[in-house]
């Protein structure tokens, strides 16, 4: 974030952390020591989502200790799959640092057994990836005035961003240039630093937030169904279905869940019933 409030990235992911735990504000700032006023900075910087990689796995972007492995590897007329084996990690792997980071040549030399041969600097590769790694990165709306102006103009006609995305594909199939996730829109609608969109635009949203919400909690109950009964819970007799009586029923949605049928099965004798529901599929 930078200047005297840059924080260890630590620090906000723990914060991060206890807020997707259920945590309020608060209670996670407390928790991850760092002050409230500046945890909520952070809250309305991301546009309500974490700035961070809540991950943060260990060990998964390559050292330059494990690129010169590969330029060894290399010299000495390995394939992918020895060399990764040689460093713990997936052949893949390897071949994808390779493709990206391999040197280009006007020249193609070729081994004495017809291959190419693959030009590969270890300290260059390092320099490339640690560009690719620099943040805040330009967004692409913010490059494009005309893939701006484009999505612009949809939003103020109250489509959401998932069409807007599906559209730019469709109208030009040919030109990459000019597609945009439904990711980007959203980041360049709420994240500080990356609106490359205007602010109020955010008013055009079906939702009509500011601030994005969280997703699912990882303590929230997937069923928001009171008094269910899973498939799990059912008796013995209504599994191997030899008492006639045991009905289950099911739902099946229309495009975008405008409609919906309600399905009732007789375990024992298969029987179906179907249900008309024109007003509504709650629980109820």
């Amino acid at each position: 974030l930078g200047g005297p409030r840059a924080f260890s990235r630590v620090v906000q992911r723990e914060f991060w952390s206890r807020v997707r735990s259920g945590a309020d504000y608060e209670t996670a700032a407390a928790g991850a020591g760092v002050a409230v006023t500046l945890a909520r900075r952070w809250v309305r910087d991301g546009g309500g989502m974490p700035m961070v990689d809540l991950q943060a796995p260990k060990g998964r972007y390559l050292s330059l200790a494990e690129r010169e492995e590969i330029m060894v590897g290399l010299a000495e007329n390995l394939s992918y799959r020895e060399i990764g084996r040689r460093l713990g990690r997936e052949a893949s792997t390897i071949s994808r640092e390779v493709e990206r980071n391999k040197a280009s040549s006007r020249h193609r030399h070729n081994r004495t057994d017809g291959r190419p041969i693959t030009r590969y600097r270890a300290s260059l590769a390092q320099v490339k990836a640690e560009e690719r790694a620099r943040r805040p990165k330009p967004a692409k709306l913010a490059m494009d005035h005309r893939l701006r102006w484009r999505v612009q103009a949809r939003l103020r006609l109250r489509w959401s961003p998932e069409q807007i995305a599906r559209s730019l594909r469709r109208d030009f199939p040919n030109r990459p240039e000019l597609w945009v996730s439904h990711e980007t829109i959203y980041q360049s609608l709420y994240v500080q630093g990356r609106g490359a969109l205007r602010r109020e635009l955010a008013r055009c949203l079906r939702t009509g937030r500011a601030v994005r919400r969280p997703q699912r909690r990882p303590d929230q109950p997937r069923s928001k169904i009171p008094a269910m009964l899973n498939v799990s819970e059912r008796p013995a007799e209504a599994d191997d279905r030899a008492v006639p009586g045991h009905w289950e029923g099911d739902l099946i949605c229309g495009t975008q869940n405008k409609s919906a049928i309600g399905t009732l099965v007789e375990r024992s004798t298969r029987y179906v019933m179907l249900l008309h529901l024109p007003h509504g599929h709650t629980a109820e």
